[in-house]
């Protein structure tokens, strides 16, 4: 049985240790920390499922100032291009990462593994974890879901479920003080069954919690509407309030900083890309699906031009893509102003290559991946994360995917230094070229994508090429001045009781009502 990485934390821990938590297993589903864990995957022998009724919720009602912070009077009848959009992005996030890494640091002092393996057997057995599961949706939502620790190192501030049950059975927590390990599971992607906005987490029993099907980075921020004030104000105290966009803290790029490295060998494949020089100035990110875009091209050419003019004379730029042969392409129009490089695998001969049949291309969504060998990716994802000063994405069809955006955060959190100003000139930046954005923003439509909730009727349509500041924690609410959602967006958000305004701006007291008459199904697995 192989087992990844699980969180501990404890119980009777103030919330915000809880919440924490709760946005790391928001964090697994994008393979940082999870543990794909087949043998207790839901069965009819070792499920329980209880049903009760939610009742009583005490809601604070909405007052006015809240309703006109969710639709400011900047939400006027007009729109605006990709680039007005993110100006509110542009003054960085130095102050607030700093305050998530410190929340970071004190809950691992306190819930990391070597301080709770240690704990005596009855406060080991009151403790509890958080553990998540994602669907089959690429590397960017998956890192923990094929064999990857050939490639990806994760903390020894983790657990691994496997040592979490020889633990529980070695400190006596059934037979000494009858405490199971049990699991309860709670499915995102079924909105019927899922409490992340109805549900008080901070009152479950269970040892361990399984948020799963968490493919990106909405749905921890789902919290932040929970309709228990308590959640929502722990919420807040993370990943900030989701209508002050300019004022939230790179998240999940601070996890990742202290949760994974890369194996040995993929730090080697790293080093031999760089050629022995230092790290690069500028990551550029293209996901082309097997296009060749003239217009992509020209887009992110701009884009590059503009980054780097703030930089050296002549900046080192890396460049990643699912397309390997649209590099050269970028690279003849580069090579004059900037040191282009990138990993060639092809004439890589290090211990990696000969593990590429366990993580290789097989020829599985090949349009959707690149023909390049999986392993690959794992290397191209560190490179790119070793940029100092910014990340670019650009695309065929959708800017800022889960990966583009993994690698801007975690290159975002290493530029971030306690005693320096580096993050003050660290930017994460979309390239759009105009056909792009005949309808504006309307058909980034993957929930996971960084302009997502910026895709409704705010969006301007024929626009032309854009080179925009971009989030490096997407939001997951349309609550920031020119956001909007797209129908498609309302009908999803209804399955979870969710209703808004053509703004987003959400109805409240319909969200309670919701709640208050709905029924929870409590799936849970006992373990020992």
């Amino acid at each position: 049985m192989r087992a990844g990485p699980v969180v501990g934390w404890r119980r009777r821990r103030p919330s915000l240790c809880h919440w924490f938590l709760i946005g790391t297993a928001s964090l697994t589903v994008i393979g940082l920390f999870i543990l794909t864990l087949r043998s207790v995957e839901p069965s009819s022998s070792g499920i329980k499922e209880t049903t009760h009724r939610v009742g009583g919720i005490q809601l604070q009602q909405p007052n006015q100032l809240e309703e006109e912070n969710a639709s400011p009077t900047a939400k006027k009848i007009g729109c605006a291009t990709v680039e007005e959009m993110g100006e509110t992005f542009r003054r960085g996030f130095r102050e607030e990462s700093l305050r998530a890494r410190q929340i970071i640091h004190r809950h691992f002092n306190l819930n990391g593994a070597p301080r709770v393996r240690a704990l005596p057997p009855e406060q080991f057995c009151k403790h509890g974890f958080v553990l998540g599961k994602a669907s089959e949706a690429g590397l960017g939502n998956e890192i923990g879901k094929y064999p990857f620790g050939d490639y990806i190192l994760y903390s020894n501030l983790t657990f691994t479920l496997t040592e979490v049950k020889h633990l529980w059975r070695m400190n006596g927590c059934v037979a000494k003080y009858g405490r199971h390990l049990v699991m309860r599971i709670d499915d995102f992607l079924k909105p019927a069954r899922t409490n992340v906005l109805c549900g008080n987490w901070r009152e479950w029993k269970q040892p361990i919690i399984w948020f799963q099907n968490t493919t990106d980075a909405v749905a921890a921020q789902f919290f932040l509407k929970n309709v228990h004030p308590e959640m929502r104000k722990t919420a807040s105290d993370l990943f900030g309030e989701p209508e002050n966009l300019q004022h939230r803290p790179n998240v999940f790029g601070e996890l990742m900083r202290v949760l994974i490295s890369p194996s040995e060998n993929v730090e080697l494949a790293v080093n031999w890309a760089l050629g022995g020089g230092g790290d690069p100035d500028i990551a550029v990110h293209m996901r082309m699906l097997m296009n060749r875009s003239v217009r992509v091209v020209r887009a992110a050419l701009d884009c590059i031009g503009k980054t780097a003019g703030k930089l050296s004379s002549r900046p080192k730029v890396v460049i990643v893509s699912d397309t390997p042969s649209l590099l050269k392409d970028i690279e003849l129009n580069l090579v004059e102003s900037a040191e282009v490089l990138h990993f060639d695998y092809e004439h890589f001969e290090g211990n990696i290559t000969a593990k590429k049949k366990r993580l290789n291309n097989l020829k599985f969504r090949v349009r959707d991946w690149g023909p390049a060998p999986r392993w690959v990716a794992f290397v191209d994802f560190f490179l790119a994360s070793r940029a100092k000063h910014a990340v670019i994405s650009g695309a065929h069809r959708r800017v800022g995917t889960t990966y583009a955006q993994l690698i801007a955060a975690l290159a975002a959190a290493h530029s971030l230094e306690d005693n320096s100003s580096a993050a003050l000139s660290f930017t994460y930046l979309s390239s759009f070229q105009s056909n792009l954005l005949l309808e504006g923003l309307r058909n980034q439509i993957g929930w996971g994508h960084v302009w997502n909730r910026f895709a409704g009727p705010l969006s301007c349509s024929h626009q032309p090429n854009q080179c925009a500041y971009t989030p490096v924690l997407p939001p997951a609410w349309w609550d920031g001045l020119w956001q909007s959602p797209i129908p498609r967006d309302g009908r999803r958000m209804e399955a979870y009781g969710v209703r808004f305004s053509g703004l987003g701006t959400v109805d409240e007291d319909h969200l309670c009502r919701f709640c208050n008459s709905r029924k929870i199904s409590a799936v849970t697995v006992t373990l020992i």
